[in-house]
This record gives C-alpha cells, sequence and structure tokens, in this order.
C-alpha cells in the first residue's frame, strides 16, 4: 500500500506514528490527539516550504505505523519510550543520560544493608535520594557504616556463616553474618535508626539515641554509650547536606539554553531548598534534521506554534492532484529554505525524555519558552509522581532573573565548548597539515606501534587519532604471525600490509596519515607494505624515540624538528605514547597468558601446587634451574628427596628431557 493511501486509513483517535525508510528503520517518532489530521498535515506542500527539514523527513519516509492508545497522556508517555528504544535520526535525543545516586536499604532481607546505586526496581528495598553532587550519596553511606555499622558487602546475610570478614574487626559493621554478633531486636534497631536518618527525622531519632544513651550509661555500658553519643553528633552534623525523595516546596530545576551557528548548549541547575546544589551542561553540535518542525499556523497568530494541529480544524485530504482552493500536497521541494530553531519543540522533547521516567521529579520546573505540550506534560508527572508538578516559563519578575542566569551560563557554556575548543582543533588540523606538509588537514590519523621481548610474543597495536581525540572504539591489535625473532621492520610490514589490504578489500577510506612509532627503518618498511598493494600516494610519517624526530615519506632528507613546546609536537607524542601503551598492554597480556604452562609442568611428580610453590619460593624458573645445578640439597626445602632429585635431572638434560630410567643389574658379572 502507498504511503498516501495508508494515510486515508488512519484512525481519529489519540497514539503515536512512526514514520520508515526505505531500510525499514524508524526515522521518527510522534504523537498525536488526533493521528489522521497530525500526519496529513506533512503531505501539505505550504508546510514543506515553510520548513525544508520537513519535507526532507517525507522525501525520505516510505511507510508509516501507528500505535492506537486511550489518550494523549499515554501517547506522551509512548512517544518518549518509543524515541528512546529506536532513537530516530529526526527526534532530539538526550545523549547525556546521566543518573543521580539513590542510597537503598534492602527492608525485605533478615539482616537489611545499605548501598548506593542508580537503578530504582520495585522490590520492597526503601530508596533515598537523588543526591546532589553524587559523591554526597557516597559520604552518607560511609557515615552510615562508621557511624550505625550497617554493612553494605556482597555477603549473603539471608543466612548465617561460620566467622565475619574484617569489617567487623574494625569496627564498622555490627556482624549480622554470624549468628551470636548481634541480636535480631538491635540490629532492627539500627535500621530504624539509619531509615530515620535518611528520611531526615533528626528529631525523632536524637530522641531514641539520646533514651538509649542514658540507659547504657545507668547500666555503665560506656562503650555503647560513647557510640551513641557519637551517633547523636553524626546525625547533627549530617542534616544540612542529606536530601530524600519527599523533597520540600523549595526543589526546582532551572534550563537555560544558548543556541548559535546550528549548535545548542543547555544549562540545567538544580535546585533543593532554595540552593544550586549541582549543575548540568549539555550539548549538541549536530541537532537532528527535525529540530525545527514546525507546522504551518495560522498568519494571525501570535502565539508560540503548535506540535499538534488544531483538532476543530478541518483536515486537509490527500489528493492525486491540486486544487485551486485546497492547499497542495507533497511534491519533492528541494528549493533551499531558512530553518529557524523552535525553543518550544527542543524543550518539549527535552523535558519528556528527562523525566518521564525518572522516580524523583521536582515540584518547580522552569524553562525558558513556553511550549505547547506544557500542560499535558505536568499532568502526566503529577500523576505518575503522585504530587502536583509545575512547569513554568516565568516572564518576570526573580523567577526569571534565574532563568536569565542559567541562560548566561549557557552562554559561557558554548563560548567554552564551541568557540574557544572547536576553532583549536582546526587550527590544530591546519598546524599539523603545515608541519607535515600534507595535502590537507588531517581529519584522521592512525598509529602503529610493535611491542616484544628479545623477539618472543610479538604484537602489534593501532590507534586512531580522529577530529581532535583519540577514538578507542577504532583501535586495533595485531598478533605478528610470519615473523619470528627479533625483527621490527618485517614485523611493521606485516602489520601495515594486512590492515591496509583488508581496507582496500572492504572498500573503506583510507586515512589522512599513517604514523608510525619508529625511525627510518620501520618508515621504509611500512612504505614496502603499502607499495606492494598499490598505495604509493598515502600519506606516511614516523616519529623516533628520544630525538623525536619527524621523518616524513619521501622526504627523509629533510626531517621535521619542531620545538620542545610545539602544540603540534605534543599532539604527535599523545598520539604515539597511547600506540606504545596499547601495544605494550596486549603485550603483558599475551605473555601473562603464555606463563600459565611452564616447563615445570614436564617432571613428573610436580604438579600444579608443587610448581607453584617452588616459583614462589625462589621467585622465578631460571634460580629454580641455578639451584637445583649448585645447591640440590636446597630444594628439599620445598619438596621430598625423591622429586628434588627428579629437578635436578630435568635440569642437567640439555633437551629437558626427564631423567633416565635405571638399567636393570646384568645377571652375570661382564668381563674385561
Amino acid at each position: 500500500m502507498e504511503l498516501s493511501d495508508k494515510i486515508r486509513t488512519l484512525p481519529t483517535g489519540a497514539g503515536c506514528y512512526l514514520y520508515k525508510n526505505a531500510e525499514g528503520e524508524v526515522i521518527y517518532v510522534g504523537k498525536a490527539k488526533n493521528l489522521r489530521s497530525r500526519v496529513r498535515s506533512y503531505f501539505l506542500k505550504a508546510n514543506q516550504i515553510a520548513n525544508a527539514k520537513t519535507g526532507s523527513l517525507m522525501r525520505e519516509a516510505v511507510d508509516l505505523e501507528y500505535i492506537l492508545v486511550a489518550n494523549e497522556r499515554e501517547a506522551l508517555a509512548l512517544e518518549n519510550n518509543l524515541i528512546k528504544q529506536r532513537k530516530p535520526r529526526f527526534n532530539i535525543l538526550l545523549r547525556d543520560d546521566k543518573t543521580y545516586p539513590y542510597i537503598k536499604l534492602t527492608l525485605r532481607d533478615r539482616h537489611p544493608k545499605v548501598f548506593v546505586t542508580r537503578k530504582l526496581r520495585k522490590d520492597g528495598s526503601a530508596y533515598f535520594g537523588p543526591y546532589f553532587p553524587g559523591n554526597l550519596a557516597y559520604r552518607l553511606v560511609d557515615v552510615i557504616h562508621r557511624s550505625f555499622l550497617i554493612p553494605s558487602c556482597k555477603v549473603d546475610l539471608n543466612r548465617y556463616h561460620p566467622r565475619a570478614c574484617l569489617q567487623y574487626y574494625i569496627k564498622r559493621c555490627l556482624g549480622p553474618c554470624v549468628e551470636s554478633f548481634v541480636t535480631p531486636t538491635d540490629y532492627a534497631q539500627a535500621i530504624r535508626d539509619v531509615q530515620l536518618f535518611l528520611e531526615g527525622n533528626p528529631n525523632e531519632l536524637e530522641a531514641r539515641l539520646t533514651e538509649r544513651m542514658a540507659a547504657a550509661a545507668e547500666a555503665m555500658q560506656f562503650e555503647l554509650a560513647a557510640r551513641l553519643r557519637d551517633q547523636l553528633i553524626t546525625v547533627s552534623q549530617a542534616q544540612d547536606k542529606q536530601r530524600i525523595a519527599s523533597a520540600d516546596d523549595e526543589d526546582a530545576d532551572v534550563f537555560g539554553f544558548h543556541y548559535e551557528n546550528d549548535m545548542l548548549a543547555v544549562n540545567l541547575f538544580h535546585m533543593r531548598a532554595g540552593k544550586i546544589v549541582d549543575r548540568r551542561e549539555l550539548f549538541w553540535e549536530e541537532l537532528p534534521e527535525l529540530d525545527t518542525i514546525d507546522l504551518a499556523q495560522p498568519d494571525d497568530s501570535d502565539t508560540e506554534p503548535s506540535l499538534e494541529p488544531d483538532p476543530s480544524a478541518p483536515a486537509a485530504d490527500i489528493q492525486d492532484a491540486a486544487t485551486p482552493n485546497q492547499p497542495s500536497v507533497l511534491e519533492p521541494f528541494d528549493g533551499p529554505q531558512p530553518a529557524v530553531f523552535s525553543a518550544a519543540v527542543f524543550f518539549s522533547a527535552l523535558l519528556k525524555q528527562m523525566y518521564l521516567d525518572q522516580a524523583y521529579v521536582p515540584k518547580h520546573i522552569y524553562v525558558p519558552v513556553d511550549f505547547p505540550d506544557r500542560a499535558l506534560l505536568a499532568d502526566a508527572l503529577r500523576e505518575r509522581c503522585g504530587k502536583k508538578i509545575e512547569i513554568a516559563a516565568p516572564q518576570r519578575g526573580d523567577k526569571r532573573s534565574l532563568v536569565d542566569l542559567v541562560c548566561q551560563n549557557a552562554k559561557q557554556s558554548y563560548d567554552q565548548r564551541f568557540r574557544v575548543l572547536q576553532p583549536s582543533i582546526q587550527n590544530m588540523q591546519e598546524a599539523l597539515q603545515d608541519a607535515l606538509m600534507l595535502a590537507e588537514p588531517p581529519e584522521r590519523i592512525e598509529c602503529f606501534d610493535i611491542s616484544h621481548i628479545q623477539g618472543s610474543e610479538t604484537v602489534a597495536s593501532m590507534v586512531v587519532w580522529e577530529k581532535g581525540s583519540m577514538k578507542k572504539s577504532d583501535y586495533r591489535k595485531f598478533q605478528v604471525k610470519t615473523v619470528s625473532g627479533v625483527d621490527d621492520f618485517a614485523s611493521m610490514r606485516e602489520i601495515i600490509h594486512r590492515r591496509y589490504k583488508r581496507l582496500q578489500e572492504d572498500n573503506k577510506p583510507m586515512p589522512s596519515l599513517v604514523l608510525i612509532d619508529g625511525g627510518l627503518g620501520q618508515l621504509h618498511a611500512a612504505a614496502d607494505a603499502l607499495e606492494e598493494i598499490g598505495l604509493t600516494t598515502q600519506p606516511l610519517a614516523s616519529i623516533a624515540k628520544r630525538e623525536e624526530i619527524i621523518y616524513v615519506h619521501g622526504q627523509e632528507d629533510d626531517p621535521v624538528i619542531l620545538d620542545r613546546r610545539s602544540p603540534v609536537l605534543h599532539v604527535i607524542q599523545k598520539i604515539r605514547d597511547e600506540s606504545h601503551r596499547f601495544a605494550v598492554t596486549y603485550h603483558r597480556k599475551r605473555r601473562q597468558m603464555r606463563d600459565r604452562t611452564s616447563e615445570l609442568d614436564d617432571i613428573p611428580g610436580v604438579g600444579t601446587i608443587t610448581r607453584n610453590r617452588l616459583i614462589e619460593h625462589f621467585g622465578s624458573v631460571r634460580a629454580l634451574k641455578q639451584t637445583a645445578e649448585k645447591n640440590p640439597d636446597a630444594l628439599t626445602a620445598v619438596v621430598n628427596k625423591a622429586t628434588a632429585e627428579k629437578i635436578r635431572h630435568f635440569f642437567l638434560n640439555n633437551d629437558g628431557t626427564s631423567p633416565p630410567a635405571p638399567q636393570p643389574a646384568p645377571a652375570f658379572p661382564i668381563l674385561p
């Protein structure tokens, strides 16, 4: 069925619609109070002329799916879930999915424990938070360990164990894992104290602790009384630091933004009890192609453009040809149209992704612009959280001043990210181009290094520098297969040949520069490998250690010598050092795998336990061999005499074979 034919069959109820491209990928997810009216509006040529990006979506879309729901609130939640699952290219995506920590108290366990978590589950536990800044949660848990002696270990506390761990003996745990260390009543009392502490009920907790401290002192249990006194001090000091999910009316999140040159910076200030406790920065360098989607509105409208069509307005019909009195339907429209950023569209999408899945939402959310979904989103959050949530775009007064302050910070973040850092990357690329005499500024540099010890376990590494930073997802490691012994040149030739032969076969682009860790020998070996596969024009250079001289292939007689303080040299050194680190790490891993087996395993009577005892006692196989040859009696400190004799005979044989079997005595004397 054609896409235009499918539109005619759409229902008029609320739901979500999903546009797909020719590969079947979901490229845009939207919601609507009236699916048919909303989807038809995309087909109006007037909308595409007003916004070229809407036309870009419709030229790519070849199929449509929809999901019908009961009301618009359900459509709002479903749209959020679908965007996070499918990650459509035309939707605004919250890529910085930062979550703040909570403190979890496992109340359903026989002996509850407390620890920090970032995931909330419906498991009967009590969750307290979120905490701003994030390290506050860890500091509070540490206070609970030290003062209330409640553990956060991974030991199964639903059963008893024969002995306690170190935490009990250093007096940071009551020891519920051992049956006789703490009674269930005392442990339950400590858990109740922790619960009051985390819930923010200092008065009740202080009264309980004071009463128990007085009782302990009267019973002459002075150590217990001193511990309760320390808990009272801790509660008093922590009152101003802790926050809980049932926050008061002064909790607010304040948004600000700065948009320029198709780049966006957003700042979010978390206010708790009237104080700014944390700041979050979000950046979009390339906004999705539908960031400015704005369906045509009446010319006399003075309000923000709506994200949904007016349900009272008649929906446009899909026709085969336009008539003079009706809006024309979609035709490919290729004319360039200016794209205008819509902050209302952006914040509508951002707030849904940020708050619809969160367990805790502050009572006040202040944004710099109003958007049509604001009331609907506030109602959805109220139903989810069980309390009134205010989403406001203040226009005057102290709240507007606060929003303006956050917007000023967003502009500073924008300048720092896009006006300071980005130009420096471009300048660095141009400086690399000039220093290494490249045809164009390098976008991607691949650097290689060889690592081995006396020719054993020879490996190679490839690291990637791309547009100003190391791209670890493209790192590669190689085992040298055709070279034996110490031959760095042949090893480099093999690795370069394998890497770029594979790129040729897969029709993948070559890097802007191939950088070799080494001198002229390694450079020429790499050049020979590239020449064998026909890549004679590939830019190639090497950097020699110690002298830090850069040799460019084809200009070896005129090496590049940069000043020690040159930023270009620092970038090249950073790439080279990263390739060396990556190669050495892989080489060590290969050696560890090799060292899991030992020649001692070939000695009869020497098993894994005996081998480990020998290595631990003598330090190495070489030291053991020297001891066996010079002082075999010293082996008896670890093994018995028979095994010591076998070890001595094993090392005396040059080929490492087992000792010869004893020959039987002759049946008669051999005469001379």
